[in-house]
């Protein structure tokens, strides 16, 4: 085996010497999706109708950042496996992503588990089961039904070399990835002009991603206007208990317990949250993560992390480090078992966070997967009635926004800690970056 050796791209890891030109208050990314947030929130609480109809705004974008969700992590795994000089490293890496996101995945399920104890947010609301509609939830228990652990790991194997580029299933890229990038390096010097016109063809598709972000506060104010005027924000009060547990907890989660692994690792979770607040206000505006899947991983290559443990870990936490999605099911599970005055004992609680620990990758990258994923545990603990999923079906949808946030931070602390783990961070840029985000907007050379 001969591996390539990828081109020198020391000045992407050197910080620039001369700062960046600050740009002016109304031209910041993260302050136009801000304000579209707002727009939008105005738009539908005062004109819920007008509000429902900018819902392809919304859609729209979210379709063009999933246009290029595929060719990023198809180029970024490719050209990072290519120039390994050991090819053990891609097992390596993906065994210690996978050790982590069990360990954080199981946390999360524990800490939602152990808040709904003590808060007990169901409690009181005294709910006769027999008044509940299950049609309601129909179609989320047969996608759960569908959704199992066998049928997902099949669903990995693609049914041809390049339908991933195409279907857009995150796993499905990363599977074809690293096969393409363990066969450029296995092929050795004959392999290096398609590895070189992998590598500057990654240049062109990361410039689209940049161009894609512009169009962000118009996706933001559409999907957060159509969420208000079809849901209305009268619709939270109702189960508000429940809504601000979920939020708390999460806040919680990654304040306290990935700010302790953030000290531990050599950063902050505060400078971290400061770095990526874009993407963050990108999520919360479209309550989906995937919309700023592209931009997450650029903007941690470039702050120091490792090409082809960014390229990893990420897509495959996408799926696999769903810590707001396991915070929402344990909560959400208990909530429910509360205002049905259900008792579950400490055994059936085990249950529910074994049960809960497999469903929720048997149900990944699907959408709507919170929901789904809690209808695939109460399906199976039959002291639990699955037509208590009405009880917060009115409020998923202001919960998701809160489920993704929680989601992407944790991939974004993930790719960091995985990196130095790994021995593949070059912490000096990190801190740089993190104390100056603005050398991000510096250039590549």
């Amino acid at each position: 085996m001969l591996p390539i050796s990828p081109a020198d791209n020391s000045n992407a890891n050197t910080p620039p010497s001369l700062p960046p030109l600050r740009k002016r208050w109304y031209k910041v990314l993260y302050i136009q999706v801000l304000i579209a947030i707002v727009a939008g929130i105005m738009l539908g609480w005062l004109y819920p109708d007008l509000g429902k109809d900018m819902k392809p705004l919304g859609d729209a974008f979210i379709k063009l950042v999933k246009m290029i969700i595929a060719p990023v992590i198809f180029l970024t795994v490719v050209t990072g496996i290519a120039g390994m000089s050991n090819l053990r490293a891609v097992g390596r890496i993906t065994g210690k992503a996978l050790i982590y996101f069990l360990c954080f995945s199981t946390l999360a399920l524990i800490v939602g588990m152990v808040v709904a104890n003590v808060v007990q947010p169901g409690a009181g609301m005294n709910i006769d089961p027999a008044s509940l509609d299950p049609s309601k939830v129909s179609g989320y228990l047969k996608k759960a039904h569908d959704s199992t652990v066998t049928g997902f790991l099949l669903n990995i194997i693609p049914e041809t070399l390049i339908s991933p580029l195409t279907s857009g299933d995150v796993l499905q890229v990363l599977f074809v990835a690293i096969l393409f990038g363990i066969s450029i390096a296995l092929v050795g010097e004959r392999a290096r002009p398609v590895f070189d016109l992998f590598n500057a063809l990654s240049m062109p598709v990361f410039k689209v991603v940049s161009l894609l972000m512009r169009a962000a506060p118009i996706g933001a104010f559409g999907a957060m206007a159509y969420t208000i005027g079809a849901y209305g924000i009268k619709s939270v009060s109702n189960l508000a208990a429940l809504v601000a547990t979920f939020y708390i907890t999460s806040l919680f989660f990654i304040l306290v317990i990935l700010g302790i692994v953030a000290r531990y690792n050599g950063f902050s979770i505060f400078k971290l949250i400061r770095l990526i607040k874009d993407e963050l206000l990108l999520v919360l505006g479209t309550s989906s993560s995937e919309s700023a899947l592209p931009a997450l991983m650029q903007k941690m290559e470039r702050s120091g992390c490792a090409k082809p443990v960014v390229g990893l870990v990420i897509p495959l936490g996408y799926s696999f480090n769903l810590d707001g999605t396991n915070i929402y099911m344990s909560l959400a599970a208990l909530f429910i078992a509360q205002a049905l005055d259900i008792h579950l004992s400490f055994g059936h609680q085990i249950t529910l966070l074994l049960v809960a620990m497999v469903s929720s990758k048997g149900a990944a990258g699907v959408t709507g997967a919170g929901f789904i994923t809690l209808a695939a545990t109460l399906t199976v603990l039959p002291e639990l009635p699955v037509e208590g999923m009405v009880l917060v079906l009115g409020v998923d949808r202001f919960m998701s926004e809160c489920r993704s946030l929680t989601n992407f931070t944790g991939n974004a602390v993930a790719s960091i800690v995985v990196s130095r783990w790994d021995k593949q961070l070059d912490e000096q840029r990190l801190q740089a970056v993190l104390d100056n985000p603005e050398l991000l907007e510096q250039p590549e050379a």
